[in-house]
């Protein structure tokens, strides 16, 4: 990672302190990141002292700088922010719903990359979504694919209009399979298992099924599917109900809508 150059990270919650776990057990020199978080985890001051990386110090220019804030902690910390961007930094934000036009307005960055990480950037299998803005280098792009390629795969979007629909589908992903973890311990235990038993086949179905989807990238999630499907038979039974017309599909769609609105609604 020697093309980042000095390297600011503002924000190290927990997808911050994600990203930074990422660089710091990759290729990244820890005496160039700063790292600035007011109030910070035990854990990253511990980290702090062992790697090396400065904790709070006094802001100067970076090369890139990590903006990891809350989306609405945006207005408040941008005049504390300036200090760290000169000319030629380049932005890499992952903030939801916040645009290009948005974060130009309140921070002097000309080079902006919007992305979309998710929580499993926390083991390294992250996956994030891109955007670079048009005055973004080719230099500028290899260093961010870099830095966000640290905790997982990178997929560029072409148009800043896809952000919101990366928000939606792996951005809050996430939560959407753990959820469905909850539901289906939930129909377990109504089926008469144990509640403990129900969640543990639950959570074991969900691990092997994802770690299989993960062993095999080249057979289709379609394929999978129907393989596991005798026709006329428990799975089927099963699916009849998912895929009707106002089944998990329709169900799906109209969730990751309100994932998007809502990112949509953020950029104000």
């Amino acid at each position: 990672m020697a093309a980042v150059g000095k390297l600011a990270l503002v924000g190290a919650g927990k997808m911050g302190a994600a990203l930074l776990g990422g660089w710091l057990f990759g290729a990244l020199d820890p005496r160039s990141i700063a790292v600035y978080e007011p109030q910070p985890a035990d854990s990253i001051r511990e980290l702090a002292a062992e790697k090396g990386f400065a904790l709070n110090p006094q802001p100067s220019p970076a090369d890139v700088v990590v903006l990891a804030i809350k989306p609405q902690m945006l207005d408040a910390a941008a005049p504390d922010l300036a200090p760290l961007f000169s000319p030629d930094s380049l932005l890499i934000s992952i903030l939801a719903g916040k645009t290009v036009a948005n974060l130009s307005a309140r921070l002097p960055a000309g080079s902006i990359v919007r992305a979309m990480p998710n929580t499993p950037a926390a083991i390294g299998r992250g996956i994030t979504g891109a955007f670079a803005s048009e005055k973004v280098t080719a230099a500028q792009r290899e260093a961010a694919h870099l830095l966000l390629g640290g905790v997982g795969a990178v997929e560029w979007v072409g148009g800043e209009n896809q952000i919101d629909a990366v928000t939606a589908i792996s951005g809050s992903g996430p939560a959407y399979l753990f959820f469905l973890v909850e539901a289906l311990a939930q129909a377990g235990a109504e089926l008469g298992l144990p509640p403990d038993l129900a969640m543990r086949l639950a959570r074991a179905t969900v691990e092997g099924s994802g770690e299989l989807l993960h062993r095999s990238p080249e057979i289709a999630a379609e394929t999978l599917r129907k393989n596991v499907t005798s026709p006329g038979g428990t799975t089927q039974a099963a699916l009849d109900v998912l895929m009707a017309p106002d089944g998990l599909a329709a169900l799906m769609a109209r969730a990751t809508a309100a994932a998007a609105r809502r990112a949509g609604e953020l950029s104000g």
